[in-house]
């Protein structure tokens, strides 16, 4: 019994522990756009995304106006987005995307969780050119009617791929995905269409994937973990199969 309630708190924490992750980098992505943009998200397009992206999160109203409020204060919190590029151990590329307010502070915990792991961290463009950056959404296959239409009419828009794919959650989404430089037309068609998104942003999509075997996965698993749970990171990419 007492090993079924330790597993119990250790799932909790853990769970805790992704949620309040999720809630940070949805909170910096607010900061970010409102120091861009302003507070009013009809008039600022990254705003309205990043409030959805954390709607999507289930964050609770009042968290997301903390935010606003938080970027609108003189002197309050403000974040620069950093890319930072490296090899995880058996060649796997990584591309890590960071919300900071401290460049110093993020550069040498990224470079310190590299090393721990047997990877290296890169100069900028040192990984960059196996990636391709894309627009990327999220949409629930229920909320849509007929997905061959759909396609079609988007293809317009910039469209270059729809695929089934999965959420942060393992729920089953649509994904679609558009020239990152076309991104702000894509989100308008979905807007019009009343086309709610999971989640909406930008991913480095790898030109081409590694196998590796479950030993070597083990290993990029463990740098991956390491720098998901630093709180200037926002999101991850790897060239994995």
């Amino acid at each position: 019994m007492g090993r079924f309630f330790e597993a119990r708190k250790h799932t909790i924490f853990a769970r805790s522990k992704r949620i309040s992750k999720i809630f940070t980098r949805c909170s910096r992505e607010i900061v970010m756009a409102v120091k861009a943009g302003g507070e009013n998200p009809d008039s600022n397009s990254e705003l309205r995304r990043a409030i959805q992206n954390a709607r999507s999160a289930n964050m609770p109203k009042d968290k997301i106006a903390a935010a606003i409020q938080r970027a609108m204060n003189v002197g309050g919190e403000d974040y620069a987005e950093v890319l930072y590029e490296g090899y995880a151990p058996h060649g796997i590329a990584l591309m890590v995307v960071t919300a900071t307010d401290n460049t110093t502070r993020t550069v040498a915990n990224v470079r310190m969780h590299f090393n721990k792991c047997s990877g290296s961290l890169g100069n900028s463009g040192s990984v960059g050119f196996l990636f391709e950056r894309m627009g990327v959404f999220q949409v629930k296959p229920e909320d849509i009617e007929d997905r061959e239409e759909l396609e079609l009419e988007l293809i317009d828009h910039g469209l270059e791929d729809m695929l089934d794919s999965e959420d942060e959650d393992g729920n089953a989404v649509i994904e679609l995905r558009c020239a990152f430089s076309g991104f702000g037309d894509m989100q308008s068609a979905l807007e019009e269409r009343t086309i709610a998104t999971v989640s909406a942003g930008s991913a480095f999509i790898p030109h081409a994937t590694t196998e590796l075997s479950d030993d070597q996965l083990a290993d990029v698993i463990k740098l991956i973990d390491r720098l998901d749970g630093d709180d200037d990171v926002q999101r991850i990419f790897h060239n994995m199969a």
